[in-house]
């Protein structure tokens, strides 16, 4: 696992070991950079912090080159057929240096160019430089996103790296927001790819390529899953699909195990950690490291994002892994500032704390973590997709009682803090403003923290007017027309994997993993197992409609008899932190000066008695800005640490 930088016609060797040098702890076991300067007089470089995974010798080094130099590789991921590519490569005439998949990788560009990126199963993000007749770069991101690669193209110039904060190191870099990825951002709580906060900085796509020459940057996809017809037939049996989704998780799981140093697992009271450490267990002859996290007691109450440790435990000792509980009380007010620069973007959800407390905790005893990411995008896991069956039989209703009774009821919903009730009253609330909606809005909305009108009260008039025609939906709707012809269910697990978990889920496990320097693995996102989950299973078995929607039904009957039955019963329960809890308590100060209305003011962005109202009303309980309040105080942090600086 590694931290890649590059520049094509931009900046100097200086600028080129600073942004290597910025990204450190993504690799702090090597580190190196590679650069020419072409005939026309256009400086290329790449540079490489690497993390050894593989063959921790010195053959990994890079920036890896071939013999003659034509082909440099900056590569940061994991090649989980390298040996079945090495087989083929090497009946192809290619002999080979080293054990590592960087390697493998190299001489498939090497012999294939760009058609090689459809080969590769596994994780990552790489940029090759080829020399071979006319100058050129090959950018990729593997199918799922799990790795991140960010690009700016600025008149020619290309600059390149795995974290924005590399970009600081040029002299033409200067942070700023971008008002409509900001209005993403509060929508969502997060921004989804291909935008980002900075202005100028695109994140490369998930399973999309990129090629630069002549200072042209082409972008294409080169994979993604095909989505059955909405009345295609499945004439498999529950039975054999139960058969095939053990077989092909139990196969992805085994893949993701080879490693030259220790690994462990997370592990939390859910189906899907639960599931990955069981057939961890089945595989290895040694006990598996195990990791979980949790918080005191009287953070978690009401708090229905947060795991039973218990559970855990038990479960631990079912598969007899070396167990490590770990409790917390962080110092939240000094750890966000630092999380948020790690982060580059700030999001609003606070598992950003939680995801870097465990791993470094286990970076001590691991350098490889498997988790349980991918499960729900993957299986219909969440709540969002319970409420599209909910919402089918509540338009059932007459609509006089729903809009005239029902849901302004459930917009009065008090918030309930500290009580079993409270993240039942969140729901209540959203499923009020969503459930008479047709299923694609009502998915978005479910999706939404600030609706249009919130936003508006918001905004500073300054934004109101920079954002008044935009669509912070576009990047949604987009995948959405592209797949108006499948179930519904699986049109919301294609759009969860093309844009919720990559520009939140995945990015944070990196950013946060990464910060400790250690590699998280995400077997559930095999594309054999993607691509069999929606050509074959039918949508019914990931998400029952009777007699109650149950989610990941399919993977719930896979996984009996192979993980505890309490497992199997337990509620859906996120990644999250007790985030309500620190707002109105270890972060009241915080809060008061960093969203101080003066500050706010000299921002522009909001409307600073709003942003007071808001403090006032969740601090008393009588309405619930948990997620908004925290992304405001995440987005004024990146400020200082990217835009002031």
């Amino acid at each position: 696992m590694c931290g890649l930088a590059g520049l094509w016609g931009v900046g100097d060797p200086d600028a080129l070991a600073a942004m290597t040098e910025a990204q450190r702890h993504r690799g702090p076991d090597d580190g190196g950079t590679w650069h020419r300067t072409l005939p026309d007089g256009t400086f290329v470089g790449l540079g490489s912090r690497r993390l050894a995974i593989r063959d921790l010798s010195a053959a990994g080094h890079m920036p890896m080159a071939n013999e003659d130099g034509s082909v440099v590789l900056a590569y940061n991921g994991e090649l989980y057929n390298a040996e079945a590519l090495r087989s083929e490569l090497e009946g192809r005439g290619h002999s080979f240096r080293s054990t590592t998949d960087t390697e493998v990788l190299l001489r498939a560009i090497e012999e294939w160019g760009a058609d090689a990126v459809p080969r590769f199963e596994g994780m990552f993000a790489f940029v090759a430089v080829d020399l071979r007749d006319r100058p050129s770069l090959l950018l990729a991101r593997d199918p799922f996103g799990v790795k991140p690669l960010y690009y700016r193209v600025e008149g020619g110039r290309l600059s390149f790296a795995s974290e924005v904060k590399a970009f600081r190191a040029l002299r033409d870099f200067q942070a700023s927001v971008d008002p409509l990825a900001l209005n993403r951002l509060l929508t969502f709580l997060w921004v989804p790819d291909p935008h980002t906060l900075f202005a100028g900085v695109c994140a490369l796509e998930p399973g999309h390529l990129a090629e630069w020459s002549g200072g042209d940057l082409r972008v294409r996809r080169y994979w993604e899953p095909t989505l059955p017809d909405r009345d295609a037939d499945f004439p498999a049996t529950e039975a054999e699909v139960i058969e095939q989704v053990r077989a092909r998780l139990r196969a992805s799981v085994r893949s993701q195990m080879v490693s030259d140093v220790p690994l462990g697992a997370f592990l939390s009271a859910g189906l899907d950690s639960s599931a990955i450490v069981a057939l961890m267990a089945e595989t290895s002859d040694k006990s598996v490291r195990t990791f979980t996290i949790t918080f005191p007691a009287d953070h978690r109450v009401g708090e229905k994002t947060l795991d039973d440790p218990a559970v855990a435990r038990r479960t631990a000792e079912r598969f007899g892994c070396v167990h490590h509980e770990i409790v917390v009380e962080p110092d939240v007010a000094t750890l966000l500032p630092k999380l948020i620069e790690h982060m580059d973007e700030p999001v609003g959800d606070p598992a950003i704390l939680t995801a870097n407390l465990v791993c470094a905790a286990a970076r001590p005893s691991v350098t490889v973590l498997l988790s349980g990411v991918g499960g729900d995008e993957v299986f219909a896991g969440y709540r969002k997709h319970a409420a599209h069956r909910i919402s089918e039989r509540y338009r059932r209703i007459p609509w006089a009682l729903r809009r005239g009774v029902l849901e302004p009821a459930a917009r009065s919903l008090p918030m309930l803090r500290g009580t079993p009730l409270m993240g039942a009253a969140r729901l209540g609330r959203k499923l009020a403003r969503s459930g008479s909606l047709p299923p694609e809005e009502a998915f978005l909305m479910n999706a939404t923290y600030l609706d249009g009108d919130q936003k508006n009260a918001l905004y500073s008039d300054a934004l109101r007017e920079a954002t008044d025609i935009a669509d912070p939906y576009d990047v949604h709707r987009a995948h959405f027309a592209g797949t108006e012809h499948a179930d519904f269910v699986n049109r919301m697990l294609h759009l969860d994997q093309r844009t919720f978990m990559p520009s939140l889920n995945l990015l944070y496990n990196d950013k946060m993993s990464m910060a400790s320097s250690l590699e998280v693995r995400v077997p559930f996102l095999d594309r054999d197992l993607v691509d069999y989950s929606f050509q074959a299973i039918d949508p019914d078995l990931k998400l029952t409609r009777h007699p109650r929607p149950i989610t990941k039904h399919i993977l719930r009957r896979a996984m009996t008899g192979i993980v505890p039955d309490e497992v199997l019963r337990q509620p859906k329960a996120g990644f999250g932190a007790p985030h309500d809890h620190w707002l109105v308590n270890d972060l009241a100060e915080m809060v008061d000066d960093l969203l101080a209305p003066e500050r706010t003011r000299r921002r522009g962005l909001f409307d600073a008695e709003r942003v007071t109202t808001m403090i006032g009303e969740h601090r008393s309980g009588t309405r619930d800005w948990a997620y908004p309040m925290w992304l405001l105080l995440s987005l004024e942090l990146w400020h200082q640490a990217f835009v002031d600086a």
